[in-house]
């Protein structure tokens, strides 16, 4: 480990584990700054991920989840099209308790000292203001506000993606794109979730919601009463008559006890790394249960914050991120043809465009 003349301390490594290139582990004792990025790949061009700030019980816990996160940003980065790697960052502790200006600044230099090998943007417990303040001491930062040069909430073309999977993953199912009657399940209605929600009503679809926090469900529920609350997740998997299961809070959403009880014939949601283990896809082909590859479907922020970096235009985006219909609809096309999981479809596409590039 050594210091860097910024106070902030860094360790470089690389990893064998998901044949990530280099991890970095960044603390700085002035601001209370932990922080974890792992950069997986650089094959398509510089990582790009975005930082969740988020209390992990132990360090070990969010070097796992880095990983996997940043491991998913590569794939999904590939199959949007995107001219970057995967990579991803994670701040350890409470955003409400701990959160400053002094520590996204130490963060920010944290950034800049990878030299542009990784691009930084919002994530979970992380917002376009948080941003703004990383860009002060950060070129390769994204997510910023329009009044510092940046595209704003990528939270808006992520619900617009996820919903275009759902589209496509109605077609496939059934038929017809239409969501008009079709009854949906979104688990967290957060900065992602309800602008999902939004989409969902003016198909004409039936909504039920659950999240943690009960203000994200009453901002909801008072603006659309139509819509139907829930006390939990487990109480909105065994909704009688759910047709779509959209998991759009944090990973793991679809483990071994959910798989069993799940109603629904659909999943597709904003989380990134849904399945809490590989085996649970074969468990939901099992049950005759159509899965839409989260990273497939979410890529909307990140084809917005890639933008950014050159320019940002918001209908170019839109209608780059409109396409996550056709690949998604593509992947199940793959994935009947090979005779796997969608996942595993969409991991040979991802993989074929990055081994090309290498």
């Amino acid at each position: 480990m050594t210091e860097a003349d910024n106070g902030v301390l860094h360790t470089l490594f690389h990893s064998d584990q998901g044949g990530h290139e280099q991890v970095v582990l960044c603390q700085d004792r002035a601001s209370g700054l932990k922080a974890v990025i792992a950069i997986h790949s650089t094959a398509l061009g510089p990582a790009l991920g975005g930082t969740r700030f988020y209390p992990y019980a132990t360090e070990e816990e969010a070097v796992a989840d880095v990983l996997n996160l940043s491991r998913g940003m590569s794939y999904k980065n590939a199959m949007a099209g995107l001219d970057h790697g995967g990579g991803k960052a994670v701040i350890i502790g409470d955003p409400d308790r701990i959160k400053s200006e002094e520590l996204l600044l130490a963060f920010g230099r944290c950034v800049a000292s990878l030299g542009g090998r990784y691009v930084t943007a919002c994530d979970v417990g992380t917002y376009v203001a948080d941003m703004d303040v990383v860009a002060r001491e950060c070129r390769w930062t994204t997510g910023r506000s329009p009044e510092n040069g940046g595209a704003g909430d990528s939270s808006v073309l992520t619900a617009f993606g996820v919903f275009q999977g759902m589209r496509a993953s109605a077609e496939h199912l059934w038929g017809d794109a239409s969501l008009r009657g079709r009854k949906v399940g979104v688990a967290g209605v957060g900065k992602v979730g309800h602008h999902l929600v939004e989409h969902l009503l003016e198909d004409g679809a039936e909504v039920v919601i659950t999240d943690v926090r009960e203000e994200s469900v009453n901002r909801i529920v008072h603006k659309h009463p139509s819509v139907t609350a829930v006390a939990d997740t487990e109480a909105l998997i065994r909704t009688e008559g759910l047709d779509i299961y959209a998991p759009c809070a944090l990973g793991g959403a679809l483990d071994d006890d959910s798989v069993p009880v799940l109603t629904a014939k659909v999943v597709c949601g904003a989380a990134n790394n849904q399945l809490a283990h590989p085996g649970v896809e074969k468990d939901l082909a099992d049950r005759s249960i159509l899965y839409a590859p989260d990273y497939v479907v979410n890529a909307g922020g990140v084809i917005q914050v890639a933008d950014e970096l050159h320019g940002f235009d918001f209908d170019r985006c839109k209608a780059k991120a409109s396409k996550i219909f056709d690949t998604t609809l593509a992947i199940f096309a793959r994935a009947k043809e090979d005779g796997i999981p969608p996942a595993a479809a969409a991991d040979r596409i991802a993989e074929q465009r990055m081994s090309d590039a290498r």
